[in-house]
């Protein structure tokens, strides 16, 4: 009689099969982690630009009287506006305290959101802006509310603006923006 032994271990094609599952589980994982870092740090970027709006927001109100009229309403030309196009005045030596000058305040302001987002100091002249607002992103005489807007620099997919038209004419996808409106 003839007895047959239960074979054990594994065979080679089971071991190559199990080496190539887990390389591409372990690229898979790496590209998750590539991309959980592009989200993180425009996570931060974003925080940092927010910030800086509400910071603008909270020196104009502070300043109201140089920014609204006597109904409460935003005046129709401030200091504390900016068009895009338009260059920001020189920063004072001195930014603390906050100068009494409306344009300086926006001055100083400026210098610290060129330092605190990567590449604004070139964008600052055509991407930023502070103005009366009737629709967002649209600065307009007879609007109600203030609109500030911000843009950084990014790698070329990186930025996650929703609602941006990526087809659309002069569409550029290393600039991110952030815009914050709202009525003093």
């Amino acid at each position: 009689m003839h007895f047959k032994t239960a074979e054990r271990g594994f065979s080679m094609m089971e071991v190559l099969i199990t080496l190539l599952l887990i390389s591409i589980s372990v690229l898979g994982m790496v590209a998750m982690q590539a991309q959980s870092i592009s989200f993180a740090q425009d996570s931060v970027q974003r925080n940092t630009a927010a910030m800086l709006a509400e910071d603008l927001m909270e020196i104009m109100r502070a300043d109201s009287i140089r920014v609204l009229d006597i109904n409460g309403l935003p005046r129709e030309d401030s200091d504390y506006y900016k068009a895009s196009g338009a260059a920001f005045y020189s920063a004072p030596d001195t930014c603390a305290p906050l100068p009494d000058a409306a344009a300086d305040r926006l001055a100083c302001w400026a210098a610290r959101a060129e330092e605190a987002l990567p590449d604004a100091s070139a964008l600052s002249e055509s991407e930023f802006h502070v103005c009366r607002s009737a629709s967002p992103n649209t600065c307009s005489a007879g609007g109600s509310a203030i609109e500030v807007q911000l843009a950084w620099r990014v790698k070329e997919g990186d930025c996650l603006d929703a609602g941006v038209d990526a087809n659309a004419e002069g569409y550029d996808g290393t600039i991110c923006r952030y815009r914050l409106r709202a009525e003093l």
